[in-house]
């Protein structure tokens, strides 16, 4: 079947809807203004509260049979990030937290400090706790989360308007445009032979192809590759039906196989181009990179 293409379809983004919040992955690297450490965080939409790793805690003036008695008061304590580096604080108490898991319930004492992007940290109350047996010495709460922040879980790259992007069955580097416009990749090739074919394109599916691409640098290569599909492209200068084939494409050592349009492509500035196909699921775009 002709897939019909048109390149007047929207594609909504999630900065379409994400408002003035920013997008945040399911981990991310956090500075700690106070202990001047930076930590690898795990982002936490479950937890309230955000956590950091606390042990040999003290309370100046000696603590109070109760918990919540101390609040006020002086804490002092060490902390330390997944490096090993480690640094010994001195913070007011401003709450106490209860927290309950799979262990039962425990209570926590909570105090003030600056967490963020180094640079762009912000205050937010903090509970104390010992996680040296977990893989993240940092957890990032909803506490510090909400209004400012949306998880993506699918932790997707930025890429920006024009990538040097890869085709393993190339051996080639190419100057790629990244066009969220376009439904498809489209890949420049020239020379276009099957094996057996037909002047009917839908009867060569599952035929090889032979074609001959080249870079922005003039480097040009002969690939054999699998007719898979054909895609009816429409247009300003009109329509026209391209066959399709499997590329491994991406970023240097980070390529996956996505179908790829195969047009002549001499007369455009880029050789490649990347869209919806490829960037779905994996990157967000932003113009300003």
């Amino acid at each position: 079947m002709v897939k019909i293409i048109g390149f007047c379809i929207l594609f909504m983004t999630t900065a379409a809807w994400a408002g003035d919040k920013a997008i945040i992955g399911p981990t991310a690297h956090m500075f700690v203004t106070e202990t001047g450490l930076n930590f690898e965080a795990r982002i936490d939409t479950g937890a309230g509260n955000t956590s950091l790793h606390a042990y040999d805690l003290e309370v100046e003036g000696g603590s109070a049979k109760k918990m919540k008695d101390n609040v006020g008061k002086m804490l002092m304590f060490t902390t330390e990030n997944a490096a090993g580096e480690k640094k010994r604080l001195k913070g007011k108490i401003v709450k106490t937290s209860t927290v309950s898991n799979s262990q039962g319930r425990e209570t926590r004492y909570m105090v003030e400090l600056h967490v963020g992007d180094k640079g762009f940290e912000r205050k937010v109350k903090v509970n104390l706790r010992d996680r040296s047996h977990m893989d993240y010495k940092l957890l990032i709460g909803r506490n510090w989360l909400k209004g400012k922040y949306i998880v993506d879980v699918s932790d997707k790259k930025l890429i920006g308007p024009v990538a040097p992007i890869s085709i393993v069955e190339t051996g080639l580097m190419f100057k790629t445009r990244i066009d969220t416009g376009a439904v498809e990749n489209s890949l420049h090739a020239v020379d276009l032979h099957v094996e057996g074919g037909v002047d009917d394109m839908e009867k060569n599916l599952g035929k090889i192809l032979s074609f001959t691409t080249e870079n922005e640098k003039g480097e040009a290569k002969r690939v054999h590759a699998m007719i898979v599909e054909t895609s009816l492209i429409r247009n300003a200068q009109g329509s026209e039906v391209r066959y399709m084939v499997e590329l491994t494409i991406g970023e240097n050592g980070q390529e996956y196989k996505v179908k790829v349009n195969l047009r002549d492509r001499s007369k455009m500035s880029n050789k490649l181009l990347i869209g919806r196909n490829w960037l779905q699921g994996h990157y967000l775009v932003d113009v300003s990179i």
